[in-house]
């Protein structure tokens, strides 16, 4: 998702840099949304607290040799198998349910680029206030949260679809709206986009524009061509498009209520076992890596600066305050947090 203040004239956001993601994101979850951008309006909002913002860069820096890059759970959870990494998240099969561990990878151009203190919670957390905020508009498969970085889910069917959707041009990948529109694509995804529009301009009207999952990236799809591939159902793909827009409209009105713009966010869907649709399941340092390196074809990626890191993770903890207008509890102890987690897990999985 991406969002950022509105200015006086809000068709021109400012660039985007910096993601949040307010959401689950695994293959096999169920569906909910993924990868979003938040965009601050002015930079000096990120200075509106200078006590609070130094007392998270200093929390960051003394995390640094404890953020939560990889999980074993299926060594030290009894009952968990089949890990499945994803970028950010790890899922476990625990048989009727799933365990989804946040962890504090950082992921952009396909690849893991850092890791991130306290991006794990600040996401899972996240993405618990967005599911318990839009159940009215479609439900969502989370059963409980053991921890701060885990949620524990009841098991679907996911779409190999991610509904993404966009309310500006703009973007940095090679499959960004404002790359592909910059070399002169017009449809994209079905999407007719008219002629003169600039980067990070507003678009007519909030679009989709799905992907899914190719061998080393996602790909675009179009809504005939996910027919056609038995992907989805149309009636399927309506359902799930139409709750898409919905939750989208959602959150440029969240975003709106606390002074920011979003911009885009992506969505994935399952079905449980019941046959219901549900809601399952970054660019400042993307931009960094790719003014100093190819990410995409670099076999060895230089390291993010020690400032780099610990400025994303107080972003990250600025734009959940911001939007759920909580106070983010940072961690009280130095305790493991593999070890939290498998404690909280085991605990968890003994009671369902």
């Amino acid at each position: 998702m991406a969002l950022r203040a509105p200015l006086q004239n809000p068709s021109k956001p400012l660039r985007p840099n910096n993601p949040l993601v307010p959401s689950f994101r695994h293959p096999s979850l169920i569906p909910m949304a993924r990868q979003t951008r938040w965009l601050p309006s002015i930079a000096a909002s990120l200075h509106h607290d200078a006590a609070h913002r130094d007392e998270v860069l200093r929390a960051a820096r003394s995390s640094l040799g404890n953020c939560l890059s990889e999980t074993h759970l299926e060594i030290t959870v009894p009952g968990l198998t089949s890990k499945a990494r994803g970028k950010v998240r790890d899922v476990y099969d625990g048989g009727d349910y799933l365990v989804l561990v946040t962890t504090d990878r950082q992921s952009a151009f396909d690849r893991v680029l850092a890791s991130i203190p306290f991006k794990g919670q600040v996401l899972n957390e996240t993405s618990l206030w967005w599911f318990n905020m839009t159940q009215h508009i479609t439900p969502n498969a989370v059963v409980s949260t053991p921890d701060k970085n885990v949620t524990i889910a009841k098991k679907c069917s996911v779409f190999p679809v991610e509904f993404v959707v966009r309310g500006f041009v703009t973007g940095s990948t090679d499959t960004s709206l404002w790359t592909v529109y910059n070399k002169g694509m017009r449809n994209y995804c079905g999407n007719d986009l008219p002629d003169g529009m600039v980067k990070n301009q507003k678009l007519p009207g909030n679009i989709i524009t799905p992907t899914t999952k190719g061998v080393d990236h996602d790909v675009p799809v179009s809504p005939e061509e996910i027919i056609k591939l038995g992907l989805m159902t149309q009636d399927e793909f309506d359902e799930v498009s139409s709750k898409a827009l919905k939750l989208f409209a959602y959150g440029q009105q969240v975003a709106l209520e606390n002074g920011l713009l979003l911009v885009d966010t992506k969505y994935e869907f399952g079905k449980g076992p019941d046959g219901k649709i549900l809601l399952i399941d970054e660019e400042f340092l993307r931009l960094w890596f790719k003014n100093h390196c190819n990410p995409y074809e670099d076999k060895v990626l230089p390291d993010a600066p020690e400032e780099l890191v610990c400025e994303l993770a107080w972003r990250y903890i600025f734009l959940f305050e911001k939007i759920t207008r909580t106070k983010f509890k940072l961690p009280e102890t130095e305790e493991q947090i593999h070890d939290r987690i498998s404690k909280n897990v085991s605990h968890a999985l003994s009671c369902l």
